[in-house]
């Protein structure tokens, strides 16, 4: 558990939003190099591990994609000193102000998001949430040094520091994804130590909140016989609707619906039931925002599933996560692939 913490820590302190990911891929890197065969960068800047089976070749392949990127920020304008913004992937502006971030220009920046006064503000626009577009960042440099330091196009990322909250609950910035990130290199060094039957190819995707282009190409690159998006969902708390959202420390939850195999649903069913692992359905009607909707579509099709986490906050710099629900997901996808033979696919059909 302490290894975890201090990987996953070390992981949501590091920038590396989305269409800028280099910074937190050689962590990645360092900690999956000694438990896999074989680590690659894709064309697009996935990170892809390799584990070789033990079944004749060639051998099935399940694919598990947990994205690396984060949602964030970009300097789209400079005035007298102060940063314009826009956002990154989706961001819950109520939280904005006075969050400390990282200006990413001819060097890293500190700064603090400050909204324009509410008396300067259109009317109708200082009476309740400050729109993104109102909002600035301060740097606290001269104008004429800003415009030296800093260009329209500059990433800026959340600079919350990560801290531990009771109950084995951590919380900060980028946990969606990071903590999938965590999961996943716990599966690898479990399966490290355990014989599995089917190639596995773990991938740190890029740019997920923003084009799914990571799991689109990386898909597409290594065709597997199985897809599985570990991603965050949505964490309970009070007021939340209890059909929309998990409890945290109670499991991961796996998804039902159109991205989702029947029969690869109900076989991760029967393995968390064999092995006692506490898990939630999620049912959603739709197509959600997730690396399955880009590995389901890829060539003829790729039968896929979706692994929860639940998360509280989500798309703020302060998300919070149980270890539990981490380490538990993990195991889950550890059990299920350990138990894979060489026939699976021939008794997966869809039937819903």
């Amino acid at each position: 558990m302490t290894e975890l913490l201090t990987f996953l820590k070390e992981l949501i302190s590091a920038p590396g939003i989305s269409g800028y990911e280099s910074a937190v891929r050689p962590l990645i890197e360092k900690a999956w190099g000694g438990i896999t065969d074989d680590l690659r960068v894709s064309q697009l800047g996935s990170l892809h591990g390799f584990q070789a089976g033990t079944a004749p070749e060639p051998r099935p392949s399940i694919l598990v994609a947990a994205h690396m990127d984060a949602i964030g920020l970009m300097v789209n304008a400079l005035v007298e000193g102060f940063l314009r913004l826009t956002s990154i992937g989706g961001i819950d502006v109520r939280v904005l102000p006075g969050q400390m971030v990282t200006v990413h220009g001819r060097q890293d920046l500190p700064g603090m998001i400050v909204p324009t006064p509410a008396r300067l503000l259109p009317a109708g626009a200082g009476g309740g949430i400050v729109p993104l577009e109102y909002l600035l960042v301060d740097v606290g440099l001269l104008p004429e040094e800003v415009s030296g330091l800093v260009r329209v196009g500059d990433p800026v990322s959340f600079a919350q520091p990560p801290f531990e909250t009771a109950g084995e609950t951590l919380t900060g910035h980028t946990l969606d994804n990071r903590a999938s990130i965590a999961a996943l290199t716990h599966c690898l060094e479990t399966l490290r130590t355990r014989p599995h039957a089917w190639d596995v190819w773990a991938v740190a995707t890029v740019h997920e909140e923003i084009t799914l282009g990571g799991a689109y190409t990386s898909a597409f690159q290594l065709h597997p016989s199985l897809a599985i998006a570990l991603d965050v969902t949505f964490g309970s708390s009070p007021g939340s609707p209890s059909h929309l959202t998990f409890p945290m420390g109670k499991g991961p939850t796996l998804m039902w619906g159109p991205n989702v195999h029947p029969a690869f649903y109900n076989s991760f069913k029967e393995v968390a039931e064999r092995f006692e692992i506490p898990i939630s359905m999620e049912p959603t009607a739709l197509p959600v925002g997730t690396d399955a909707v880009a590995m389901q579509v890829i060539a003829e099709g790729i039968p896929s599933i979706v692994i929860g986490i639940p998360l509280r906050y989500m798309h703020t710099p302060v998300e919070m996560v149980a270890l539990k629900d981490i380490t538990r997901a993990g195991r889950l996808l550890t059990e299920f692939i350990a138990q894979l033979d060489e026939n699976f696919m021939d008794k997966l059909s869809w039937d819903d």
